[in-house]
This record gives C-alpha cells, sequence and structure tokens, in this order.
C-alpha cells in the first residue's frame, strides 16, 4: 500500500505537469530563443535555457565526482575510524548535508565570486576596468551546486566502497599489492556501479536547484549562449521561478510555464539515463570479469 500511495502521487504530479504543459511541446519551442519576449507564447523558447542547464549540471559533475569519491577513499579506507579528525571530517559531511541551499548560494556569492574570483582579477586583471572573474559566472555556479552534492556522492561512495568484500583486499595485500594499488585496481572498479550511483543523485538534486545558481550565475535574459566559464547563463529551474513570479500576464504564461517544466523534466531525465547506462554498462562488464 505504501508503494501504491507513492507510485500514485508521483503519476497524479507528472500527469497533471504533462497534461497542462505536453501540448505545448515543438520544436520551436525546445530549440527556439525569446528573441523578442519571453513571455510571448508564440515566440518563446528556451534553448539557451536548456543549454545553461546542462553546462551547470555537467561541470558540477566534472567537479564533485573527484572531490568526493576521494574523500569517501580516505575515510573508508586510510582513516582510523576513531580519529578525531576522521571525526570532524563525518561531522562536517553530515552538517553539510543538511544546510539550506539559499545559504550555499550566498556561499557561493563571497567565497567563489568575492574571494577566490576577486583575487584572480586582482593577479591577472589589474588594468582591467570590469571584472573577469569576480561575477556571476557558469563556473562560480557549478563549483557552487558542487560543494552542495558534495555530501551525497560522499555517503553514495562510502555505501558502495563498504560493500565490496574484505577478501578481496585481503588476496591482493597477498599477492604483493601496494594498500593504493588494492584501491585503485581491486576495490574502485568494483565500487563503480555505487558511485555512478551517487553521481545520478547528485544530477537529480541539483538540476531544478535556483537559491544556489540565483546569486552565482543565473541570468534573466540573455541574448546569447555562454561562450566561456565566466559567463552568465540562463537556467530552466530559474526562468520557471520568472514565469511564475515575474509575468505581466500569470494566466497567459501558463503554457509556456508548464512547458517549460516538461523540458526541465525531459532533461533531468536524459541526464540520468546517461548515467544509468553508463552504470548498466560497467556492472555487465564486471560480470563478465567475474
Amino acid at each position: 500500500m505504501a508503494t501504491f500511495l507513492i507510485l500514485a502521487i508521483l503519476a497524479l504530479i507528472l500527469g497533471n505537469i504533462f497534461l497542462q504543459g505536453g501540448t505545448g511541446l515543438s520544436p520551436r519551442f525546445i530549440f527556439g530563443n525569446a528573441d523578442k519576449d519571453m513571455f510571448d507564447v508564440a515566440s518563446a523558447g528556451v534553448w539557451p535555457m536548456v543549454f545553461g542547464t546542462a553546462a551547470r549540471v555537467i561541470l558540477m559533475t566534472l567537479f564533485v565526482i573527484p572531490v568526493g569519491v576521494t574523500t569517501a577513499i580516505y575515510l573508508t579506507e586510510y582513516a582510523p575510524a576513531l580519529s578525531p579528525f576522521t571525526r570532524i571530517i563525518r561531522g562536517a559531511v553530515n552538517n553539510l548535508a543538511g544546510v539550506p541551499s539559499i545559504v550555499f548560494g550566498l556561499f557561493g556569492l563571497g567565497f567563489f565570486i568575492s574571494a577566490v574570483g576577486g583575487t584572480l582579477d586582482v593577479f591577472l586583471y589589474p588594468d582591467s576596468p570590469k571584472p573577469v572573474w569576480g561575477k556571476a559566472a557558469l563556473i562560480w555556479a557549478s563549483l557552487t551546486l558542487a560543494v552542495m552534492t558534495l555530501p551525497v556522492v560522499i555517503v553514495a561512495t562510502e555505501e558502495s566502497l563498504r560493500a565490496i568484500p574484505l577478501g578481496l583486499r585481503e588476496a591482493s595485500l597477498a599477492l604483493g599489492a601496494t594498500k593504493l594499488q588494492t584501491v585503485l585496481r581491486v576495490v574502485l572498479p568494483q565500487a563503480l556501479p555505487g558511485i555512478l550511483t551517487g553521481g545520478i543523485l547528485a544530477v537529480s538534486r541539483a538540476a531544478g536547484e535556483v537559491a544556489p545558481i540565483l546569486f552565482t550565475g543565473a541570468a534573466y535574459y540573455m541574448a546569447s549562449l555562454p561562450q566561456s566559464l565566466t559567463d552568465q547563463f540562463m537556467d530552466l529551474a530559474y526562468h520557471v521561478f520568472v514565469l511564475s513570479t515575474q509575468s505581466p500576464d500569470i494566466e497567459k504564461t501558463r503554457p509556456i510555464l508548464y512547458g517549460t517544466v516538461v523540458v526541465l523534466l525531459l532533461l533531468t531525465f536524459a541526464l540520468n539515463l546517461v548515467a544509468i547506462l553508463i552504470r548498466a554498462r560497467v556492472r555487465r562488464n564486471l560480470r563478465r570479469l567475474a
């Protein structure tokens, strides 16, 4: 009954969204650009938002996976379980998971943009009249999301590493392999499906976040796609917020709003599907080796 209730609620939500937004989907809407008026039903397009959302999620994944996996390997394979330093790290990870997303946005504004970006401008572009790195940009939004999703990757990777039988480690060490060789060549390949699961969870959480990117990179409107990591970008989730709060006529722009939500869901499903297919292929390869 609990499973049926959860599936029923999910079907009700998705059915309502696709019923109201599916009719407005078209190649022009998905791949078009709102050159004149993003609130105009006849000419609105969401391609800049699709591009920006995909770019910041992919960049976030490239940033968070190496750091999260490295941290999880240290905590699981190297760190003493009762060490005060280990307890501090685990406490920090647990606390990080409970921080509201708006706080991450303010952190990204203060640390990445003002501190890191401002310092880079001082040393690299001292004569520039405008900030190059010390402003809202795609790279800072991606790094902010990476910090926000870091606990998800760490916890998922730790659970995957703990699931690897201890006998595999002992056999590798008995054959003369070092600790690092055992981790890289025996443990990590076996844990790769679980690591990819953590990446999928991180993508799912980050794709719909608005507050962290509101201060660090999202633009209300841009006439062109971002050309570099220091450019701002348009985003589907932020565009949904704009359509629902800034539209001069909410009822008139409702088809655009629901259509944008449908595109956001489809993009999230597509990104997750790629990771799921990669995970399935890794599992098949591991079964063949076994």
